[in-house]
């Protein structure tokens, strides 16, 4: 035999598709050629799978070897063809007899000496083999759980090439490798180590934080240095609903893809916090890249949290590329022979100091700044970011005496579950509706028909917008933050109390910092 077929796959954004690979040897001057659009790393695989093959044991004559990767109009990216490239060979130079190819696939980087290495996007192309009818699939050892959480197709860790090669030729038959998935999941609800009652005193700040969390809204906060902003932020996820186990296999499918699964891991399990800096890239936020196009920091927060930590310090163009993705919940990157389109469904979360020196309004500290550059500084944030961010909460300084007088607060579990039940009352009203899952996701249209407003309520929004001066676009957002207010306190309709509350997390609106 000259000629030998192997399968592999390869994934594009976060999805995965089949790629097959065509290995000919040929009596001619010795080389070695990779054709079918490879990237880089795909063309050096020539050196890593001889060398492979050479330190395990198989040596291979001098002759011509083409290897073609098809779909050959499709760009090859990653070091995974390795190890199905040196099978393919083996196969053409018939030194694996009677191979058992039929429904089997093979993925994994090999070092010199003919070891696997992990592999990135795992998960995705286990689903994808799994719907093209593939019963088999051969993978490094260090993604074992990571492919096993896939039920209906057979997995195969191995260690090295050698006994890869045992697997193909029908030497071995090896069991297949399974996890309980239920179990994992079960397990990792474990209690996190940031805990809501860990921070004394802004009551405020937390019932902000309840009501952003069961309604999914985004939120800013505008408060002094040191007044518990970013400790609040990273203890959200804590009183977020735990992830279903549909949302853990997107999340773990992108993160996978982007290489940040821990070696050993099966699942995500816990929501995602994302805190990138300020000195970020507008690609290294919404996913991009030249050639090569990676998915970005709103994307890797995917049903959980990204929290921008002094907003305005962030570059102006930076935060305008948030503002599609926020409203569509998903990005489209687009290149000349591709477009990818990544989810984006997340809370944005933000905080920043009321103005360069961070006091003012403050009754304790005497700000320095003067009133055009407070001015200056919140026109970094463009009103259309602003009209996406639902509730703006001030966090006012703690003094050393409330620290230590303030007793321990309510745990991250107890809002949770007010948190759970809100979100399962909203599950119950959209019951009907595909795209719609919790009061955050409500389109314009459909607000004050969803929201189920009383009389006394909706006289208080329509005096408030006058009285405050509160901008039109303030308007549907205070609408969903009062049905979840609403869905808070049990009740079907949206009272008087709870429009009230949602008019007040909307300081930002208001002349006092527009000057």
């Amino acid at each position: 035999m000259m000629y030998a077929k192997t399968y592999a796959a390869a994934v594009l954004g976060i999805t995965a598709f089949l790629v097959e690979i065509e290995a000919h040897a040929e009596n001619s001057l010795p080389a070695f050629s990779v054709v079918g659009l490879p990237d880089s790393a795909v063309r050096e695989s020539k050196e890593r799978v001889q060398a492979a093959l050479k330190n395990s044991g198989y040596a291979i004559p001098a002759k011509k070897y083409t290897v073609n990767l098809a779909p050959a109009d499709v760009r090859k990216e990653g070091s995974m063809f390795d190890l199905p490239m040196a099978i393919g060979v083996l196969m053409a130079l018939d030194r694996i007899e009677n191979p058992q190819t039929e429904g089997l696939a093979l993925i994994g980087e090999l070092a010199f000496d003919g070891t696997l290495r992990r592999a990135r996007g795992v998960l995705p192309i286990v689903v994808m083999l799994k719907q093209r009818g593939f019963q088999r699939l051969i993978l490094p050892m260090a993604n074992a759980d990571e492919a096993a959480v896939i039920q209906g197709i057979d997995i195969l860790p191995v260690e090295d090439l050698r006994t890869a090669v045992d697997i193909v030729s029908g030497v071995v038959a090896p069991k297949p490798h399974t996890i309980d998935v239920e179990a994992v999941f079960r397990a990792s609800h474990a209690a996190s180590h940031v805990d809501m009652a860990d921070v004394k005193g802004q009551r405020s700040v937390k019932r902000a934080m309840e009501v952003a969390a069961a309604g999914g809204h985004n939120m800013i906060m505008v408060g002094p240095p040191g007044a518990g902003k970013t400790m609040l932020a990273k203890r959200l996820p804590t009183i977020l609903p735990p992830l279903s186990i549909e949302e853990a296999l997107e999340t773990t499918t992108i993160h996978s893809v982007a290489g940040l699964l821990p070696s050993g891991s099966s699942l995500v399990t816990e929501r995602p916090f994302r805190a990138p800096h300020h000195t970020i890239s507008d690609a290294a936020l919404v996913g991009g890249g030249v050639g090569t196009v990676r998915a970005g920091e709103i994307t890797l927060a995917h049903h959980g949290v990204l929290f921008l930590d002094e907003l305005p310090e962030f570059q102006r163009n930076v935060l305008e590329v948030l503002r599609q993705p926020l409203e569509d919940r998903s990005v489209r990157i687009s290149r000349t022979k591709m477009s990818v389109e990544y989810p984006a469904n997340v809370m944005l979360v933000c905080s920043m100091n009321p103005c360069p020196c961070g006091h003012f309004g403050s009754p304790i500290r005497e700000c320095r700044c003067k009133p055009e550059e407070v001015a200056k500084y919140m026109a970094r944030i463009s009103g259309p970011l602003l009209d996406r961010i639902d509730l703006h909460v001030d966090v006012a300084a703690v003094q050393v005496h409330d620290i230590a007088d303030a007793p321990r607060g309510e745990s991250s579990a107890e809002i949770r579950q007010r948190v759970i039940r809100a979100r399962e009352r909203q599950v119950h009203r959209f019951r009907d509706r595909a795209d719609v899952f919790k009061n955050a996701d409500m389109h314009p249209k459909d607000v004050e028909r969803d929201a189920n407003v009383e009389p006394l309520a909706m006289d208080i929004l329509r005096r408030s917008m006058t009285n405050l001066s509160l901008s039109a676009r303030a308007y549907g957002r205070i609408l969903k933050v009062a049905r979840t207010i609403a869905d808070l306190d049990d009740s079907d309709v949206v009272k008087g109390a709870h429009m009230a509350e949602a008019v007040n997390y909307r300081t930002l609106d208001r002349p006092y910092w527009n000057g």
